[in-house]
């Protein structure tokens, strides 16, 4: 057999404490994302701490919301005559929609922001490189679980899936039949896409939300295509993979709110605080800056009155002249 193979286990053990390479993978995407989010954060006038903050909100949300899409999305599998509810619960075997992951974080990272006085939009630019960069570091999990990969190929870079896996998912190929390893390309396509917005933000000085409407642009379009290889157990909607229409339909509303923020907001300034939020210390550096500014207008008046004393007395305005801006004619000695 050739191609990418499977790696033999999915978890270790420390003693009787189990490790699975599932968990392992999604909260070192955590960690990963979140370190580039800060970075960018900082660099657009974040204060410290505060996407940290929205980080610990959004990740519970988002976990939550992704599970709860996934059991939806293949509901057989709980709800269905053979299913049973109770494996809803059993998230380390995999199955987090990043479709439920994307909105329940974001509400909530909203809500951490909005209990500090700071916008949602500068956030979500700051994270979008970074959540892609997480979730291609997650997609690790799926190799280890011999999960979600796509339909049989020749191709080189066709992945190995053991037998028992396959019966396990409800899947009946022949022994040594390799796979397209979508795990892989939506890696690799993650990674590109976060490489991409980082260029085009610094180029472009997207601010307003757009980076994030990008990104779920970018990771749709390629989402689209990658889900057509999947032959995992999905719910249909006519004749598609409910994925599918939903990659669609995001991609459509994420290009038309990208284009309806440029319009908007072009020429507007962004600041990370809502108005009236913003911290006392900058507060007192305004006011400290309107005080230089009445100082110098005073001392500017007083130096204009001083010339206007200087000229009434008929002093010279030129030194090496001595010629006056006034009428010198009445104090000028004439020969007769």
């Amino acid at each position: 057999m050739t191609g990418i193979p499977s790696p033999p286990t999915g978890v270790w053990y420390l003693g009787p404490i189990p490790v699975r390479a599932y968990a392992v993978a999604i909260l070192a995407g955590i960690v990963i994302g979140a370190w580039i989010a800060i970075r960018r954060y900082r660099a657009r006038g974040g204060p410290e701490g505060a996407l940290l903050d929205a980080v610990m909100w959004a990740v519970p949300f988002g976990i939550v919301g992704a599970r709860i899409y996934h059991v939806f999305s293949s509901p057989d599998r709980y709800f269905g005559p053979d299913g049973n509810i109770a494996l809803a619960l059993r998230i380390w075997e995999g199955g987090l929609g990043i479709w439920g992951a994307i909105p329940a974080g974001a509400l909530g990272a909203w809500i951490s922001l909005r209990r500090a006085g700071l916008r949602f939009a500068p956030f979500a630019d700051a994270m979008a490189p970074g959540v892609l960069v997480a979730q291609a570091v997650g997609r690790l999990g799926n190799y280890f679980n011999q999960e979600l990969f796509g339909a049989p190929t020749t191709l080189p870079w066709g992945l190995q899936i053991d037998q028992e896996h396959l019966r396990a998912q409800g899947l009946d190929f022949a022994e040594g039949t390799l796979f397209h390893p979508t795990f892989l390309y939506e890696l690799l396509w993650s990674l590109a896409m976060a490489a991409l917005l980082v260029h085009l933000d610094r180029k472009l000085q997207l601010r307003h939300g757009r980076v994030f409407w990008l990104y779920v642009a970018l990771y749709t379009a390629g989402r689209l295509w990658i889900e057509m290889l999947r032959i995992d157990e999905a719910e249909e909607v006519l004749g598609l993979r409910l994925n599918v229409w939903t990659s669609i339909i995001v991609l459509v509303v994420a290009l038309a709110v990208f284009v309806i923020i440029g319009r908007r907001k072009r020429g507007v300034e962004e600041t990370v605080w809502l108005p009236g939020r913003e911290p006392e210390d900058a507060e007192s550096d305004d006011a400290d800056d309107e005080d230089v500014d009445e100082a110098a207008t005073e001392t500017d008046e007083l130096e204009d009155a001083d010339d206007g004393d200087d000229e009434a007395a008929g002093e010279p305005d030129d030194p090496v002249t001595g010629e006056t801006s006034g009428d010198s004619r009445a104090t000028t000695p004439r020969a007769d």
